[in-house]
């Protein structure tokens, strides 16, 4: 064989290697840029003032409020809502409870009416005598010291254990008590329960959540990780059901924003319970016209909240709530491959969405801030 043959079989054998590796491509990799022509209207500001009734913030000093505060600002945030009021379970009671104090104070000293705190239950001990006492005691003081809620972690059902190394489930008879008294006290519970169900489906190429999976393996369960997703569910509704004098957030809808014929259906049979829409604005997203009408029936029932805090993807939530823009993207792939579409919702359920069921739901809030 020749040098010239010897080049020109090199030369194929390049091109077609190329050509073949040119066709292999991981799902992550894949994610064109649309070529889609279509009015765009990019939003960086809410239309009206707006109550985050799910936001997570610690650290909290007159810095970090500052830099809160010039970003609220920017995108119209009315008030911040902060979740984690005992941060996120460290230390005993006591240390909590000089945690949240401290917020408060940090709040009301330096942007007094733009932060409202709520907060958490210290499950040590759970299963002891005198905890439930306790538990209604200190959720008694968190409230005289300021806090205007009470916030539950999706730990309760998940992996909140007794003294015995037992599951505690949502709705376990020595939190009554505690959903009781606050209803007693004029406050709400915003409550998170579980995870997305695909999280308990296998992980194959039927699972909307296989990407997720995959760059997050740790939330993969199964039915005895440590439960059902039905059966810890049920246990959220039960106590939504035996506690009707008490107003429940219940938050990312629940995990229903996809099949909102399930969540009209919840709200119909719950009425104390609201829906916070954190962290399902994809769902939303890609299917405008069935999410307008749910929001436009049950516009009293549901209240803006984002989760993670980022300021560039609170964006994305004000495109689909306020514009009709068509096929625009999503800011992670692993939540939602597919692109948005906005409800144009009307100034009238914006309100009622941004702050106005906000101000009805949480005590102590400063009206002022908002329009009308």
């Amino acid at each position: 064989m020749n040098q010239a043959t010897k080049l020109f079989i090199a030369f194929i054998f390049f091109i077609v290697g190329n050509f073949a590796f040119a066709q292999e491509m991981s799902f992550e990799e894949y994610n064109p840029p649309s070529t889609l022509k279509v009015p765009e209207h990019p939003v960086k500001r809410a239309k009206f003032p707006f109550v985050d009734i799910h936001s997570h913030q610690g650290g909290v000093n007159e810095e970090k409020i500052d830099q809160l505060i010039s970003e609220m600002d920017e995108i119209n945030m009315g008030v911040l809502v902060n979740l984690s009021g005992r941060g996120f379970g460290r230390g005993n009671s006591n240390s909590q409870q000089d945690y949240i104090k401290d917020m408060i104070q940090e709040f009301n000293t330096h942007a007094p009416g733009r932060f409202m705190v709520f907060t958490n239950l210290n499950f040590a001990g759970f299963g002891d005598k005198d905890w439930t006492r306790l538990a209604v005691k200190e959720l008694v003081e968190d409230v005289a010291a300021g806090a205007s809620g009470l916030k539950i972690y999706k730990s309760l059902g998940l992996n909140v254990n007794d003294v015995a190394g037992n599951r505690v489930p949502v709705n376990h008879p020595d939190l009554d008590a505690v959903w009781a008294k606050a209803g007693e006290l004029g406050i709400p519970v915003i409550i998170h329960s579980a995870d997305p169900a695909q999280f308990w489906q296998p992980m194959d190429a039927n699972n909307e959540r296989w990407l997720e999976l995959k760059t997050h393996p740790r939330r993969k369960r199964g039915a005895d990780d440590p439960a059902p997703f039905e059966q810890i569910m049920a246990e959220q509704h039960d106590v939504f059901a035996k506690h009707p004098e008490t107003t429940f957030i219940n938050a990312h809808m629940g995990w229903m924003a996809n099949d909102l014929d399930e969540a009209s259906a919840h709200l119909e049979k719950y009425p104390n319970v609201n829906f916070g829409i954190g962290a399902v604005i994809a769902e939303f997203g890609r299917q405008p016209r069935r999410a307008k009408e749910f929001f436009e029936k049950y516009q009293d029932r549901v209240l803006f909240g984002k989760d993670a805090y980022n300021k560039e993807e609170y964006y994305t939530y004000f495109r689909v709530l306020e514009t009709e823009d068509e096929y625009f993207p999503y800011y992670k792939k692993y939540h939602a491959f597919w692109a948005m579409y906005g409800l144009g919702l009307s100034d009238e359920v914006l309100k009622k969405l941004y702050y106005k069921n906000a101000l009805r739901i949480v005590p102590g809030m400063d009206k002022s801030v908002f329009p009308d």
